[in-house]
């Protein structure tokens, strides 16, 4: 699957890249140099942690690399007065008479624990595009969808600290 990434998103993946790269590959090699010096390396606990650290985190680049390469670059520009990539939205949930608010973001950055829903997300594409005061089918399976009224848009400015999601 293609990520969908805004240029702000791609920016913050590079500065991981190069971090990694610069710092976190550095600290691993030299881990891993020490734990040698130590020994045995079949009995070598120190030695082996290292290396798995050092393979983490070179598995991790190639991911972050490979995610850039496919990656598909969305624009983060909307609508003043519809939903769009960066906006928090405050929707009514019919079913629950409650009001919930969400920021709406790419998908490498949802966490829905702190209010921030992808895009990709069943309630993210049905809100997508959408205006104040329009009531929106949710689908979340082909058995079961709900309704929400869009209730509010702030248009959000992308300040860069939102965390991109780390596997």
């Amino acid at each position: 699957m293609r990520e969908k990434l805004t240029k702000h998103d791609v920016e913050r993946i590079e500065e991981e890249i190069e971090y990694r790269k610069l710092v976190v590959r550095k600290e691993a090699l030299e881990a891993v140099k020490e734990a040698r010096a130590h020994g045995d390396l079949s009995e070598n606990f120190e030695y082996h942690a290292a290396k798995k650290d050092k393979n983490r985190n070179e598995s991790r680049i190639r991911y972050l690399e490979r995610m850039l390469k496919t990656a598909e670059i969305v624009s983060e520009e909307s609508k003043e007065d519809e939903v769009g990539l960066n906006n928090t939205v405050q929707v009514y949930l019919e079913d629950d008479d409650e009001e919930e608010t969400y920021k709406l973001v790419t998908s490498i950055r949802g966490n829905s624990l702190d209010g921030k829903i992808s895009t990709e997300s069943p309630l993210g594409k049905a809100i997508l595009g959408h205006k104040v005061g329009d009531r929106v089918e949710v689908k979340v399976s082909d058995d079961y969808s709900y309704y929400v009224v869009i209730r509010k848009i702030e248009n959000t400015v992308d300040d860069g600290t939102d965390r991109i999601r780390s596997y």
